[in-house]
């Protein structure tokens, strides 16, 4: 495994926000799903291609915190313009579970 230094960390902004819409994206080449998640006042709206389509619905995901990287150039990725990374982890099987804060935080908190 490769060190980072403090500043390198510090350089990736991770933040919270609320899923607002999701729906299917069967364009993708692996399954997923494109999400537009309100980071609040300073960030805003962004949209994320996501592939967890293992342990998540569409519907079930309206209104649920996610992480996200908020500072990676947007990627086009099909006909769809992801730009935040959301953020999970691989399960034993290796489908994805996302990552989410356990207590409330306000849209736009940044992992410290």
């Amino acid at each position: 495994m490769s060190q980072i230094n403090f500043d390198d960390f510090m350089a990736v902004d991770i933040r919270v926000g609320t899923v607002i819409d999701a729906e299917p994206f069967p364009e993708a080449r692996k399954p997923a799903i494109k999400l537009r998640i309100d980071f609040g006042g300073e960030i805003g709206v962004k949209k994320s291609s996501a592939q967890i389509t293992v342990h998540y619905t569409p519907e079930a995901l309206v209104g649920r915190k996610v992480m996200a990287v908020v500072n990676f150039p947007p990627r086009q990725i099909g006909p769809f313009m992801s730009e935040v990374l959301t953020l999970g982890f691989e399960d034993a099987e290796g489908a994805i579970v996302l990552a989410a804060p356990d207590k409330d935080v306000p849209d736009g908190a940044r992992l410290m």
